[in-house]
């Protein structure tokens, strides 16, 4: 059964230096505040999976945590670019990034392999581009029924997957609904799960096209009201379109940054 913990201790626990960590949320659920306890805990050297890497990633990477992003697309959603990755790709600032590129459909085709216990997924895809010359968990297989010529890709596992969702109930099953992305798939991958929700019920509700992730597949849940903020979470609150542009300029320069890590995530903190 899952435990019950506080997201402090959940990231103390879960999260340690070096690991593969997935944060998934497609527009929608995105564990913002969790991220923001990763870099409050100063985590380092971590290889950093998801499938559209946002502002959330960006934070993670501006300050200091990551060495690897593994990834099908990256950017500000309808603002522009991020700009602590552009730092760290171009300039090793605050330290050299390796990135490994995907498609959307690899990255999803990944998730279900680890989710599967499969050593790799087989799909069409690749086709035309040089992806494979540049990227060695793409490789290219035979079907042995057709002779057709496919794209495989490796599994991803990550050591853990954090999701956020709106409910769980007090043995840690959890239910989330609205835009799902590949966070079940995720989190299924994983050797460890933390899941943060907007609150923790007696009785999850049956609810037409949830997805409910039973206690036996989370390691913990912690309750985290607004913890998708400035994402949204489809019954509890909007997007906070002024934030991602907010964000545009305060990941321009780094002495911002670092102004904004100082005031928003390390003040007060031990």
């Amino acid at each position: 059964m899952a435990e019950l913990v506080t997201l402090a201790d959940g990231i103390a626990e879960l999260v340690r230096d070096g690991d593969t960590v997935a944060l998934e949320g497609f527009t929608h659920l995105i564990p913002s505040r969790a991220a923001l306890e990763i870099i409050r805990q100063r985590r380092r050297e971590l290889t950093l999976v998801r499938m559209t890497p946002d502002i959330v990633y960006d934070q993670l990477i501006g300050a200091g945590c990551a060495r690897r992003l593994v990834f099908a697309w990256g950017g500000n959603p309808g603002v522009g670019s991020l700009h602590r990755l552009r730092d760290a790709v171009e300039n090793g600032w605050p330290a050299p990034l390796e990135i490994e590129e995907h498609s959307h459909a690899g990255m999803a085709n990944r998730y279900v392999a680890g989710a599967s216990g499969l050593p790799f997924a087989v799909l069409r895809g690749y086709q035309g581009t040089d992806l494979a010359r540049h990227n060695d968990t793409i490789r290219t297989v035979t079907c042995p029924f057709t002779g057709e010529e496919l794209a495989a890709v490796s599994a991803v596992r990550p050591d853990v997957t954090v999701i956020h969702a709106q409910r769980a109930d007090r043995q840690g099953n959890v239910q989330l609904w609205g835009l799902v992305g590949v966070q079940k798939e995720a989190v299924l991958a994983a050797k460890r799960s933390l899941v943060t929700v907007e609150e923790v019920v007696d009785t999850l509700e049956p609810r037409p096209d949830a997805v409910v992730l039973p206690s036996w597949v989370v390691t913990a849940v912690a309750e985290v009201p607004g913890g998708a903020k400035p994402s949204y979470a489809q019954g509890y609150y909007e997007r906070d379109n002024e934030a991602y542009r907010a964000w545009d300029q305060v990941s321009r320069s780094r002495e911002r940054f670092q102004a904004w890590l100082s005031e928003h995530v390390h003040a007060g903190a031990a």
